[in-house]
């Protein structure tokens, strides 16, 4: 058989549909915000998106899952944008957290966080889609950061991150104090005197 006939090879897998990503989350958001979290099923989000339910399963393990990563789908790409400061991107982080959970669906979920059993499918989603996601783009701002200098890693990184981000839940789940954006950017200036790089001699 000549070369001309023959197949191209197959690539194994296929790299992640970021348009179909973003078309479940805009409907898993859409219906969020007009029907509430009791409404938003995978179902519902298959239909409203024209995406199929094998793909939706492909990103997100279940509907709780969906709904916390709709939930804070707001604000893409506010995270690290590039050359910005370490202290504008984390408080640009820090009060896009805020804001979601401000608004009426953020209350309600936080409500029913509060009551939720700690290894219930709707718990475990917001710990891997919000606690610890968050904790992950906060790393990479950090280490980030400490590549170019402009903070000086000495502390234990793990700690570090559960002080920025332990507070922000605390808050959201206790209620005692309000959220608002004036308490993300005392966060972040307290997290930024702890790894302030050393002045030259």
């Amino acid at each position: 058989m000549s070369q001309q006939h023959m197949s191209p090879p197959k690539r194994r897998g296929r790299p992640p549909n970021q348009l179909a990503q973003a078309t479940i989350l805009k409907a898993a958001h859409d219906i969020l915000t007009e029907d509430g979290f009791g409404r938003l099923t995978v179902e519902a989000v298959a239909a409203r998106s024209g995406v199929g339910k094998p793909t939706i399963y492909r990103h997100w393990a279940n509907a709780c899952e969906l709904a916390m990563a709709a939930l804070m789908s707001g604000d893409p790409g506010i995270f690290a944008e590039g050359g910005t400061s370490l202290r504008s991107a984390l408080a640009g982080q820090m009060r896009s957290l805020i804001q979601a959970f401000a608004t009426t669906r953020g209350r309600q979920i936080a409500m029913t966080l509060a009551a939720a059993d700690p290894e219930s499918e709707f718990t475990k989603a917001f710990r891997n889609q919000v606690i610890l996601s968050s904790r992950e783009a906060g790393r990479a701002m950090l280490l980030e950061a400490a590549a170019r200098g402009e903070i000086t890693l000495q502390q234990d990184l793990e700690v570090l991150l559960d002080m920025i981000y332990g507070p922000v839940f605390y808050r959201l789940l206790v209620g005692h104090r309000p959220l608002d954006t004036g308490f993300a950017d005392s966060i972040v200036a307290i997290a930024l005197e702890a790894v302030a790089a050393s002045p030259q001699s």
